[in-house]
C-alpha cells in the first residue's frame, strides 16, 4: 500500500499576495491580476523594469522606487530581480459604486474617507466597522495609504468582500465632488468645532478619519463642513484612527434609528 503523500503547503509569496520577480509581475499584469502596487529597485534603468513600470501605470497601479533593502525586505523567495508587486485581494470600486449601493438600499449614504492610513491592520479594522455599521462604501487615496492587501483583509474579518472599497488619486478633489453631491463632509479633530453628540450624521454623510500620526491633513481638512471632537476624559487626549471611525459610525447609526 503506497504511503498517502501530504500536499505540499502554499508558497508564502501567494499566501500574502507577494508576487517577485519580473517575469512573475509580468505575467500578473498580463493576466490582469488585480495588484495594489509595484515596487521597483530605486536607481534601476534596466529595460524590462522599465517596461513593467510602464505597463502599470498605463493600468492605473501605483509604481514606487524603492530601496534593494525595502525589497529585500519584502521578500519571501530572495530572488526578486529588483520588482515586487503586492497584489489587491479584490478589484476597487468606484465612487459611483458607492453612491449607487446607497441609492439601491433607499438610504442617505454614509461613507468614510480615510486620509493616508499608512496602517493595514488600521484600515482593516476600518472596513470591518464600515460593514458592521452599515455604511455603504470606503474610500482611500490611491498614495501613501495602506490598500486591499492579504493583512488588510484578514484584519478586516473578511468585511472587504462586502464593502466597496474605492480609491481616487486626490481625496480634496473626492470631497469637492461628494459635497456638490449634497454630501455633507464631518471630520474628526481634536481640535474640532462641533461635539460628537451636536453632529447631525442622519443625512448624507462622509466621515474623514485622519492618519495615524498628523490627522487630517491641512487641504482636506479645509473640505469639511464639520470638525468632530470626540470628547475625552482621560489623560490622552488623541484615538487610534479605526476607535474614531467606529465612535462616529456608530453615532451615526444610533441617531439613523432614532
Amino acid at each position: 500500500m503506497r504511503e498517502k503523500r501530504t500536499p505540499r503547503p502554499e508558497p508564502m509569496a501567494e499566501a500574502d499576495g507577494i508576487i517577485e520577480g519580473r517575469n512573475a509581475v509580468i505575467e500578473a499584469l498580463r493576466a490582469g491580476t488585480p495588484i495594489d502596487k509595484i515596487f521597483i529597485a530605486k536607481g534601476e534603468t534596466d529595460a524590462a523594469l522599465g517596461h513593467i513600470a510602464s505597463t502599470a501605470r498605463g493600468k492605473g497601479i501605483v509604481v514606487v522606487e524603492a530601496d534593494r533593502r525595502k525589497l529585500d525586505a519584502m521578500s519571501r523567495t530572495h530572488a526578486h530581480q529588483g520588482v515586487i508587486a503586492q497584489a489587491a485581494v479584490r478589484e476597487y470600486a468606484t465612487v459611483d459604486d458607492i453612491l449607487n449601493a446607497a441609492r439601491e438600499k433607499g438610504e442617505p449614504p454614509l461613507i468614510v474617507v480615510c486620509d493616508e492610513l499608512s496602517d493595514p491592520h488600521n484600515l482593516g479594522a476600518v472596513i470591518r466597522t464600515a460593514e458592521c455599521a452599515g455604511a455603504h462604501g470606503v474610500i482611500i487615496p490611491k498614495r501613501r495609504s495602506a490598500g486591499l492587501t492579504a493583512i488588510v483583509a484578514k484584519t478586516s474579518a473578511g468585511a472587504v468582500s462586502y464593502v466597496p472599497v474605492a480609491r481616487v488619486p486626490n481625496l480634496t478633489a473626492l470631497l469637492k465632488e461628494l459635497k456638490e453631491a449634497g454630501i455633507w463632509i464631518f471630520g474628526t479633530a481634536a481640535d474640532g468645532n462641533t461635539t460628537l453628540y451636536d453632529a447631525d450624521l442622519k443625512g448624507p454623510a462622509a466621515i474623514v478619519i485622519g492618519s495615524e500620526g498628523n490627522g487630517m491633513g491641512r487641504l482636506v481638512a479645509e473640505q469639511c463642513d464639520f470638525k468632530v471632537s470626540i470628547p475625552m476624559k482621560g489623560k490622552l487626549n488623541s484615538l487610534n484612527a479605526s476607535a474614531a471611525a467606529a465612535i462616529l459610525l456608530y453615532e451615526a447609526v444610533r441617531q439613523r434609528l432614532g
